[in-house]
């Protein structure tokens, strides 16, 4: 039985049910903090020998050394040559599609020159190794591999490792294919804490990287909090959402199995529906009643919805808009005739799609943008994974004989105001200095 709630904007209590049904807690058990430390601290201390026994003793392989783990890119272009050819066309379309949009994204380094002479600037420089971490097992994640690998690529990223679990040897096919389409320089088949562990320390076979990205369980997830410093990291994702916003003008079964895309991920995921006409809330319902039974993963889609789904009735899309802020989605659509008049009230959320032909499956895997995003609120304050993440800005100033003068007599009235004399004697010495070179030679 489907016992989704079904909330209004007019109930008292609507705003604590809202954020309660968004409560999610980042935080590790305790058993999982635990192994994680052990597992990080091993790597870190013993390299090479952690890695291969913990790959022994969580995914069944044994190997004498790392190198027998890596796959190489020979192997990588047989799994793509030997896909079949509706696949492959897809992966490669995807992938054409994906590098075009984060081509755009792409930014430049920037300079200026002040009357004085001064020169100010920014140089935007490519990070030199990222690690792409990639779920494995019985899944099979070829579209993780693209959105994550792609940007980097675009970026000028020098070398990119992507580590994949691969219980009792076998990796899928999609995956390597996907690793080659995106040029990834070197793949191993290591996953858990302990892939973490080897990108952020680094070991003897392999480096250890600047950047770290890429989903994963709740180890994995656990080992990149407690890396961060070390390396950077993307995020720490929580259960995925979709909220949809409709006018009640689109069939209600398309809504229907919309929500049911994001559910079927797991238990926890999120799924809303938003409308100000509460019998198109209760057509969505019969519809999901009626499509539920025959979806493959009907019983995963029935317990998040139960747990985590909502069908909201606001007064007016106004109002709709506001809850979309308070909620700030990883994924919004906006089934709406006219999507982009409320697209303009929207301040918080990962990606949004406009109108009724865009269904939100589209971003996970071919539409363009990253499906790397911010969930759990932070949308408030994140953005998508971009090809601004694998690039860093670096300050640029240099100073005329003028520029100096004036900035040190600034910079040295500031210092003596903070107390640090050192500082007001570093800048005074360059007035000083320009001062002198001023003066007419004896």
């Amino acid at each position: 039985m489907l016992t989704i709630k079904r909330l209004s904007t007019t109930q008292s209590d609507f705003w604590g049910s809202l954020r309660r049904l968004m409560d999610w807690d980042s935080g590790a058990t305790g058993q999982v903090e635990q192994v994680v430390v052990e597992i990080l601290e091993a790597v870190r201390r013993r390299g090479d020998s952690a890695v291969l026994e913990y790959t022994a003793r969580f995914d069944r392989i044994t190997a004498s050394c790392v190198a027998e783990l890596e796959i190489s890119p020979e192997r990588r272009a047989t799994a793509l040559d030997r896909l079949p050819s509706m696949q492959r066309e897809a992966l490669e379309f995807a992938a054409e599609r994906i590098r075009a949009y984060h081509q755009r994204q792409k930014t430049e380094s920037w300079s200026y020159t002040e009357p004085d002479g001064s020169i100010l600037g920014q140089q935007v420089t490519p990070l030199e190794r990222v690690g792409v971490y990639v779920p494995g097992g019985k899944a099979a994640y070829p579209s993780s591999v693209l959105m994550n690998v792609l940007p980097a690529r675009v970026a000028g990223v020098d070398e990119i490792t992507m580590l994949a679990p691969a219980p009792g040897g076998e990796i899928n096919p999609l995956v390597l294919a996907a690793a080659q389409i995106a040029r990834v320089d070197r793949l191993f088949t290591i996953g858990g804490a302990q892939a973490i562990g080897v990108l952020a320390y680094g070991s003897e076979t392999i480096a250890a990287v600047d950047k770290i990205v890429g989903p994963g369980n709740a180890y994995v997830a656990e080992a990149k909090r407690r890396v961060f410093g070390q390396v950077g990291i993307d995020m720490i994702a929580g259960p995925s959402e979709i909220m949809v916003v409709c006018d009640g003008q689109t069939d209600p079964e398309w809504i229907a199995v919309d929500l049911f895309a994001q559910a079927e991920h797991d238990e926890d995921a999120r799924a809303m529906l938003v409308c100000p006409d509460p019998l198109y809330l209760d057509q969505v319902q019969s519809a999901m009643e009626r499509l539920l039974p025959a979806m493959e993963r009907s019983e995963i889609i029935r317990a998040a919805l139960n747990s985590r789904g909502a069908l909201i009735c606001v007064r007016d899309l106004a109002e709709a808009a506001d809850v979309v802020n308070f909620v700030a989605p990883e994924h919004l659509e906006l089934s709406l005739i006219e999507p982009e008049r409320m697209l303009s009230a929207v301040r918080h959320a990962g990606a949004v799609f406009l109108g009724q032909n865009t269904a939100e499956v589209f971003g996970d895997y071919c539409a363009g943008p990253n499906h790397v995003l911010p969930t759990s609120r932070t949308a408030r304050f994140a953005s998508p994974l971009g090809v601004y993440d694998f690039q860093k800005r670096t300050s640029l100033v240099r100073c005329s004989g003028d520029g100096a003068a004036r900035l040190g007599r600034i910079a040295g009235r500031l210092a003596r105001g903070e107390g640090l004399t050192a500082h007001a004697r570093s800048a005074e010495y360059r007035v000083q200095e320009s001062d002198d070179e001023q003066q007419p030679p004896l």
